[in-house]
């Protein structure tokens, strides 16, 4: 899941390492953190992991405001009206470019209503199942839908995301008929798994991975080109006799536009510093989509 930003973000590191927390006089009162997903989601877990140590090092409470809906377009557009001073802070996924292509109108303008700050980290998707659910197999999975035309349904969480992306280009890949059935984010999405209601789900890692490994749910295959050292014995799509099924699910932090630069390069110097923490790393290793 934590991948360290590319080598222009350590230059970017070097050149601001003289603007001091002390000179901004930021964070000055509590920051809000803005999720446009349920909790137990991807960008949710990621917020968390970050926020705390943002708190920790800047004196400041970093606190968490989930605002789920519209595939992330309603905390998205909460954020973008917020004042741009700073205090306000997104945590967007990949559905932040991808809505407006998909919706007929979002309330917000991807180019000119937020500044980047930087990316964070990127999670693959996993096919799982319930385990009542009679499959082991990828094939064994796309046998048991063929022999039910319409039937069977798949989790994702929310229209729109890359784990709905990755769940119709599947569907396409092998000719079958499921219905997509979306949730207001990753959490509420793999907690409708584990109940069996929708026994089929197409979840990035951070969620799914935890249930996983206490066998709450099974995993057919991941959308990374390489297996998750996060459940090293489940084949990659490829490996299951998919091809061309590689997808991942990116977060990345944002500001409403003009924010000042000093606050974000402070942000941008914080990010690089926390996710090269060993115990951010160690958590990372987790739930992140290729070995090192």
């Amino acid at each position: 899941m934590i991948t360290l930003i590319r080598a222009v973000a350590v230059c970017t590191l070097s050149l601001f390492a003289g603007v001091t927390h002390a000179q901004t006089g930021y964070p000055n009162r509590p920051v809000r953190v803005i999720v446009p997903f349920a909790p137990g989601g991807p960008s949710d877990v990621i917020a968390r992991l970050l926020m705390q140590k943002f708190s920790e090092n800047l004196g400041q409470q970093f606190y968490i405001e989930n605002h789920a809906g519209g595939g992330g377009n309603l905390g998205t557009a909460v954020a973008a009206r917020a004042t741009p001073d700073g205090y306000t802070i997104l945590v967007a996924s990949s559905s932040f470019m991808i809505n407006p292509g998909l919706y007929a109108k979002v309330p917000y303008d991807p180019y000119n209503d937020f500044d980047p700050v930087t990316e964070i980290a990127t999670t693959p998707n996993v096919l799982v199942v319930h385990p009542s659910v009679p499959v082991k197999t990828v094939r064994e999975l796309i046998d048991f839908v063929r022999a039910s035309p319409g039937k069977s349904s798949y989790a994702n969480p929310g229209t729109g995301t890359p784990s709905h992306l990755s769940g119709e280009m599947f569907k396409l890949a092998v000719k079958i008929d499921m219905v997509a059935v979306p949730f207001q984010g990753g959490g509420p999405m793999i907690q409708s798994v584990i109940g069996n209601h929708t026994p089929i789900a197409f979840s990035s890692m951070p969620p799914a991975a935890p249930q996983i490994k206490e066998g709450r749910i099974r995993a057919l295959a991941v959308t990374s080109a390489k297996r998750s050292v996060a459940v090293p014995e489940v084949p990659t799509m490829a490996e299951a006799g998919v091809a061309d099924q590689e997808g991942g699910t990116p977060q990345g932090i944002l500001v409403p536009k003009g924010a000042p630069k000093e606050v974000i390069d402070l942000l941008h110097r914080e990010t690089v510093k926390v996710i090269a923490l060993a115990d951010v790393q160690l958590t990372g290793k987790n739930l992140r989509s290729v070995s090192p």
